[in-house]
């Protein structure tokens, strides 16, 4: 059974896909904006702290979290990384990318299948090569779509996460930490792979070298000799002492030879004790290059060791802190429902405690305006038998007016009015039992 705490374990059987990595200023940069998040104050925020300034705290963090999530995300397009595969993509994101990847796919077999038909008039009189030009069209058009899909579900990606909470900028965080762990776990693969080419090509490198220099040998042990042959031949050319006959020019013809093959032997050997001095460096090259590769990819190895063992730690540290973020909500509005249930004990208390005095007032009040009633009352009664003592005096003056002007004595009249109830009210002058006389055409007042 394998096991699987092996964090540092590498297959170099697998094969990834490689990626070409523009590094620029990227790695400067997010070095930059994480120096800046040292915060000296934050011993007196802890110090300090309530619930109302955690909500700060935690805003910060959500604020801090989305501008890493962002620029991890633009680094990603400057070190080459491709989008879908190192952001967590919602539905919507991810069948932008799935239909464009689709429509790329089922252009490529169409046209494939549009060229494999054979090439003859019958095909040709029935529209192939403009089938074959209409799936070329078709194959340019999925293939701008899925250059842009990346981009576009990368923009709703941001859009989205302009707004997320705490806990999706964390996951986001998460899944970008898995991919980095695979993203790692391929490049020393790649190293590794690069390694072994690397050892191989010391080998060749060595042996070529040793080959040189045997080479290089053999063209100087055959130096030596020819260079004891030309010699001779010199020797033997001055020795002629007619220059014009047949022994010169033969003397001279061998000398001729021999120093050209002097010369193409000092060639060869420049070219051999060259040839063995390239591949002795590239020997040392190669061995420096494999020693730079083994140190990089046992630096991957420990940061993915650490990287994959912290995040698998992490996810649950994450999780204490969204839960925490939460409870602290909880608490924040169990204290606000408590706030608010005491205010409204006392608004409630004091309403009560207002309507109990009002009512006592009121009653007061009633107790109170007993004696005014009467004494106003005492007054309009005053008033209301005075004024009927000045109508029984004008009725006299009336009557006897009446009695001295027509003989008539109205006496009677008025009798009958006062004669039960002397402080009875005045009405509209019709005698009691006195029928009201019929109302005709002749009424002088119509």
């Amino acid at each position: 059974m394998a096991d699987d705490f092996d964090l540092l374990e590498t297959n170099s059987q697998e094969k990834t896909s490689k990626v070409d990595v523009n590094w620029g200023k990227a790695i400067d940069t997010m070095k930059s904006k994480l120096a800046q998040e040292d915060d000296p104050e934050s011993r007196q925020k802890i110090l300090n702290a309530t619930l109302d300034n955690v909500v700060g705290m935690a805003e910060q963090d959500r604020s801090t979290l989305l501008d890493a999530i962002k620029d991890l995300t633009d680094y990603q397009d400057e070190v080459g990384i491709m989008f879908e595969g190192f952001s967590a993509l919602n539905a919507d994101e991810q069948k932008i990318i799935d239909d464009a990847i689709k429509r790329l796919e089922r252009s490529k077999v169409e046209l494939e299948d549009a060229n494999n038909k054979p090439d003859t008039w019958w095909n040709n009189l029935w529209g192939r090569k403009s089938k074959i030009k209409k799936a070329e069209q078709e194959l340019k058009k999925a293939q701008k779509q899925r250059d842009e899909a990346d981009n576009k579900a990368k923009a709703m990606f941001q859009q989205r996460i302009e707004t997320a909470d705490v806990q999706t900028l964390l996951g986001e965080l998460s899944y970008k930490s898995q991919a980095a762990i695979k993203r790692l776990k391929d490049r020393e693969v790649e190293i590794k792979e690069v390694e072994e080419s690397l050892k191989t090509a010391i080998v060749e490198a060595s042996n070529n070298h040793t080959k040189a220099l045997q080479k290089k040998k053999e063209v100087e042990d055959q130096l030596e000799e020819q260079y004891a042959l030309l010699k001779q031949a010199r020797q033997a050319l001055e020795e002629v002492s007619d220059k014009q006959s047949e022994a010169y020019s033969e003397a001279l013809s061998k000398v001729t030879t021999l120093e050209q093959k002097v010369e193409e032997l000092e060639g060869l050997k420049n070219a051999y004790t060259t040839l063995a001095a390239s591949k002795d460096s590239f020997v040392h090259k190669h061995n420096l290059t494999i020693k730079v590769l083994t140190s990089l990819r046992s630096n991957l190895q420990t940061h993915r060791a650490k990287l994959k063992s912290d995040t698998d730690e992490r996810l649950k540290y994450y999780d204490g802190y969204v839960v925490a973020l939460k409870a602290r909500t909880d608490q924040e509005f169990a204290a606000i429902l408590e706030h608010l249930g005491v205010k409204t004990d006392e608004h409630i208390g004091e309403t009560l405690a207002a309507m109990h005095t009002a009512s006592a007032k009121a009653r007061q009040e009633m107790m109170d305006n007993i004696p005014v009633h009467e004494k106003v009352m005492q007054g309009v009664y005053g008033s209301y038998a005075e004024a009927l003592q000045e109508i029984r005096e004008k009725d006299k003056s009336i009557q006897k007016n009446f009695a001295d002007r027509y003989g008539i004595d109205m006496k009677e009249i008025f009798e009958d009015y006062y004669k039960a109830d002397g402080s009875a009210p005045s009405g509209d002058g019709n005698p009691a039992g006195k029928p009201e006389p019929e109302s005709g055409n002749d009424d002088l007042l119509g």
